[in-house]
């Protein structure tokens, strides 16, 4: 039974990696896949899906598969979106229509929240109707589950700004929340570099 897929967590949760070896993983067994990624994120190209350790791959955009007849989408195992939180609500709502419609299963990796602490409208469409949420874990400097994403400069943790700014580990930083309440970036008193 085909399902739709949220898979979230903090900047650094390996969550682009995660769908990465997703899409290898349904090749290695024979099976055809879609591999997309939001139009806003641009940072190592149009059509590249890049982790941080380094895995890539060509890819779509995710308004390509929103205008591809339903003929093609049904020739697919699987289609796999990174950076969804981008993504807009009626996006979302058209991949579960190829899930409940066409019986192709989509797997969603993202962010939940921005550097507020606010929902992401993508994220947010996610939470409320997809078939299974999971999250990819990662730690804070600390050693505690990170689930903030801290934005930050030379000044410290920034609290205000535009809701997009792509960026990576010069940019943000995963947090506990004690940690991103205090706006604590590192420890010195456990050692840790700045």
């Amino acid at each position: 039974m085909a399902k739709l897929y949220f898979y979230y967590g903090a900047m650094g949760s390996s969550k682009t990696a995660n769908a990465l070896m997703a899409d290898y993983n349904y090749q290695e067994r024979g099976q055809k896949t879609i591999l997309a990624k939001t139009n806003i994120d641009t940072r190592d190209g149009k059509n590249i899906i890049r982790s941080r350790i380094g895995l890539e791959k060509e890819c779509i955009l995710l308004t390509d598969i929103c205008s591809m007849e339903e003929s093609k989408l049904k020739q697919y195992d699987a289609i796999i979106v990174d950076e969804i939180q981008f993504a807009k609500k009626e996006q979302i709502d058209f991949l579960a229509h190829i899930v409940d419609d066409y019986k192709v299963p989509v797997l969603c990796y993202g962010l939940r929240s921005d550097f507020q602490l606010n929902l992401f409208e993508g994220s947010q469409r996610l939470l409320a109707i997809a078939d299974e949420i999971h999250e990819v874990k990662t730690v804070c400097w600390c050693g505690k589950k990170a689930i903030c994403n801290a934005r930050y400069n030379a000044n410290g943790i920034v609290r205000e700004g535009s809701q997009v700014l792509l960026g990576a580990n010069d940019e943000y930083i995963a947090l506990c929340r004690k940690h991103f309440i205090e706006g604590k970036l590192h420890g010195e008193a456990v050692g840790l570099k700045k």
